[in-house]
C-alpha cells in the first residue's frame, strides 16, 4: 500500500481492519517485538492493542459479527462494507486507536498490508444532568462539633455495652438457672 495513513493526536475509539497478503509463517512474525511497528512503518507500536488472526477462527460468526460482538462496533457502521468483510480470507489485523499512545501517527504500511476499513466503537456516555438540590452542594450537611461527636460516640458504645450485657445476664440465667 502506498498510501499514508495519519493517524490524529488523541485519537480514540477506532477499529482500523486491514486485510494481511502473506503466509501464515509471516503473519506470526509479525507478533515479535518491532516487527509489526517495521512494516507498518511507525516507530513503535502497543501490541497489547492489536489483534492478528486467521478469519477462519471466526468460523460462522464471521468478521463482521467478531466486529460488532466482539468489538461493540455499531452494526450500523458495518452495512456498507458487509460484503467486503465477508468475502475477506487469510489473515487479519485489527488496530485499535490506543496502539499509538494517542500521538500523532503516519502509517505507511506495506504493500501486502491493505487498508479495509476503520470503525468506531460504541462509546460510553458519561455525561449527565447537573445537580442543583441543596444537598449536592460541597459542604452542605450538618456538623456536629468535636464535643458532641465524643458524646454521640459513647452513647452508641454505652447502648451497644448495656445491649451484650443484657444478653450475656440472660445466657448466663438460663445455662445455670440463675432467677
Amino acid at each position: 500500500m502506498d498510501a499514508v495513513l495519519h493517524i490524529p493526536a488523541g485519537e480514540r475509539g477506532l477499529i482500523r481492519v486491514f486485510a494481511l497478503d502473506m503466509p501464515p509463517e509471516q503473519t506470526r512474525f509479525l507478533r515479535e517485538p518491532g516487527a509489526l511497528a517495521q512494516v507498518l512503518g511507525v516507530e513503535e507500536i502497543n501490541l497489547d492493542q492489536v489483534e492478528i488472526f486467521p478469519i477462519s477462527d471466526l468460523e460462522e460468526l464471521g468478521l463482521a459479527g467478531y466486529l460488532t460482538q466482539g468489538c461493540a462496533v455499531p452494526a450500523d457502521q458495518l452495512r456498507g462494507d458487509h460484503a467486503r468483510l465477508s468475502s475477506l480470507s487469510g489473515h487479519v489485523l485489527l488496530i485499535r486507536s490506543r496502539a499509538f499512545g494517542g500521538v500523532e501517527t503516519y502509517l505507511t504500511p506495506a504493500r501486502q498490508i491493505t487498508l479495509i476499513g476503520a470503525y468506531g466503537e460504541d462509546q460510553t456516555q458519561w455525561a449527565g444532568t447537573s445537580l442543583h438540590s441543596d444537598s449536592a452542594k460541597p459542604y452542605s450537611a450538618s456538623h456536629l462539633s468535636p464535643r458532641a461527636n465524643r458524646s454521640k460516640a459513647r452513647r452508641i458504645g454505652a447502648s451497644i455495652f448495656a445491649v451484650v450485657m443484657l444478653l450475656l445476664l440472660i445466657l448466663l440465667s438460663t445455662l445455670v438457672g440463675w432467677p
